[in-house]
């Protein structure tokens, strides 16, 4: 995915504030926190995870698949995509 290396500035914002939010959790946990907040805490997480994995995706099919070069790297992204929801959605 080289094409993350020209603009993940962004990409590492979103990235550290995730961060923030697991380290959140993890006081929340060591000071026996209300399991309600933690669990809102935790859902927070999960939806900053998934936008910025929705995020890379359409990169990656913007990049590597409807804007590939070639049909063959047009393949090759494709194939690449199919191989990562598969994991995705396990």
């Amino acid at each position: 995915m080289s094409h993350l290396s020209r603009d993940n500035s962004k990409l590492i914002t979103r990235l550290r504030r995730i961060k923030g939010q697991v380290e959140g959790v993890e006081r929340a946990l060591q000071s026996d926190t209300d399991c309600s907040e933690v669990l809102r805490q935790l859902a927070s997480i999960r939806g900053a995870m998934n936008g910025l994995t929705n995020e890379v995706l359409e990169d990656h099919l913007r990049h590597h698949v409807v804007d590939a070069s070639s049909q063959a790297a047009r393949e090759q992204g494709a194939q690449e995509m199919i191989q990562i929801l598969k994991s995705y959605l396990k």
